[in-house]
């Protein structure tokens, strides 16, 4: 199949990207720095997984640059909405940043394009996990994506954020939020435009991000927060094994498997129906998270 030649640039930008990001991040984080893995997939293409831990600032950070390419499982292709044919070819870059401090949000993003027989597309977002929100980081979080958005196309953000909402939900847990949100896309047809867009909306991560860090990484926590950080680090185990789409595609297309699920945070607990009383810092956190305008 022969890859676009906008698709090859995409690539490019997003090898770029891992590594902004992940100066950044080691500056930040003040305390250690990332490891890199680099691998091959049996079936075509390869790339280059970073994690970083035992920082001082992150626990676990996981920051994903990846170039495949091969045939699709038959039920996987007829899940595709767009293209034609089983090979594909797919990049991206995709990260999920888990906090040392309860108090520090974890964070994930994602930007990708694939490209299935005569049909490319991008997708991708951002979405801010909190185990103690703050409104202040919530607004800024999203204010920084819907600046970002309102400067290409005012429709973009509301229409983003939406589908984020959906997204990232917990069917089984009676469509419990697994945090507050961000911006999420897919299946965005892929030209000049959408690259633009799309890069844009990459380069508004840090500065979505690291401010909240800032804020919050000196604030005290003890062990009941950190015991409740757990619990809702089960959440996020929760929906990226059952539900989340880059880790379904990476493990169905023969992906490596220490990259797809370097996204899992070291530790995490599980309760048995665990609840929290009324009036409780745990129990207003989790009626907090519930869609809203945060913008």
């Amino acid at each position: 199949m022969q890859i676009d030649e906008l698709t090859r640039r995409a690539v490019d930008d997003y090898r770029g990207l891992q590594d902004r990001i992940c100066a950044a991040l080691e500056e930040a984080d003040g305390g250690a720095r990332f490891r890199e893995d680099s691998w091959t997939r049996e079936g075509g293409g390869g790339g280059r997984s970073r994690v970083l831990v035992d920082g001082d600032l992150f626990e676990k950070a996981g920051v994903g640059f990846s170039e495949v390419h091969g045939e699709l499982a038959p039920e996987l292709a007829r899940s595709m909405p767009m293209g034609d044919g089983t090979h594909f070819f797919a990049a991206g870059v995709s990260l999920v940043l888990h906090p040392r401090s309860p108090m520090v949000p974890t964070v994930h993003a994602n930007f990708r394009c694939i490209q299935r027989g005569s049909a490319s597309w991008l997708g991708g977002g951002a979405d801010l996990t909190p185990s103690y929100p703050f409104e202040e980081d919530c607004r800024h979080f999203h204010g920084t994506f819907k600046s970002a958005m309102d400067a290409r196309d005012p429709a973009l953000y509301p229409k983003w954020k939406r589908t984020c909402d959906e997204y990232f939900s917990l069917p089984h847990r009676g469509g419990e939020m697994r945090g507050i949100g961000g911006i999420f896309f897919d299946y965005l047809p892929a030209d000049a435009p959408a690259f633009a867009l799309q890069r844009a909306a990459s380069e508004a991560f840090l500065p979505s991000y690291l401010p909240i860090c800032a804020r919050r990484r000196a604030l005290p926590w003890g062990e009941r927060e950190r015991s409740f950080q757990l619990f809702r680090r089960g959440r996020y185990v929760e929906f990226n094994l059952l539900y989340d789409r880059g880790t379904v595609f990476g493990l169905k297309t023969g992906g490596r498997t220490e990259s797809i699920l370097m996204s899992l945070p070291p530790i995490v607990r599980w309760g048995y129906a665990e609840t929290f009383e009324p009036g409780t810092r745990e129990a207003e956190a989790l009626a907090f998270l519930r869609p809203r305008d945060w913008a």
